[in-house]
């Protein structure tokens, strides 16, 4: 199964990669998720280790059921012919009402067909106002014309 687009990246490739990645994520849907990574996928998210497409989607299920509203933007930071590092920020609820922000990066390495090797994230987040939240378009993903992490200063 070929993921589009693969490697080598451009600037270009490499930035579209990071879209549908930030769009994908955007839906909050697990499986669809997974299914961007190798079944045999190696993440490291903050302090925990994942192998395996069914252990992501766990994850994520996990993830979504307690960060709600969650709405993400990813951008490019660098890449090279089968990597591609973002910096990135996301905005969510918990089920208290308790409103925070995320900042990370992430470094990616996919395989010949596009698929998500591995996954090394960090990742620090801290509570926000509800009022000073700057993620305001529907759920789902970022509407185009939307401003992204830079536009906004982040």
């Amino acid at each position: 199964m070929s993921r589009l687009p693969v490697p080598p990246f451009t600037h270009e490739t490499a930035a579209l990669k990071a879209r549908a990645a930030e769009d994908a994520w955007n839906s909050r849907d697990p499986a669809r998720v997974a299914l961007a990574y190798t079944p045999a996928s190696q993440w490291r998210n903050r302090a925990e280790f994942i192998t395996g497409r069914p252990a992501i989607e766990s994850f994520l299920a996990r993830k979504w059921a307690r960060e709600l509203d969650y709405r993400l933007i990813k951008e490019v930071w660098a890449h090279t012919a089968n990597r591609i590092a973002v910096r990135f920020a996301y905005e969510y609820h918990d089920d208290s009402g308790n409103s925070f922000r995320a900042y990370g990066n992430e470094n990616w390495q996919f395989d010949a067909e596009g698929l998500m090797e591995r996954r090394i994230a960090s990742i620090n987040e801290h509570p926000i106002a509800e009022a000073d939240r700057l993620f305001h378009w529907p759920l789902g993903p970022r509407p185009g014309g939307a401003p992204g992490l830079s536009e906004l200063g982040l």
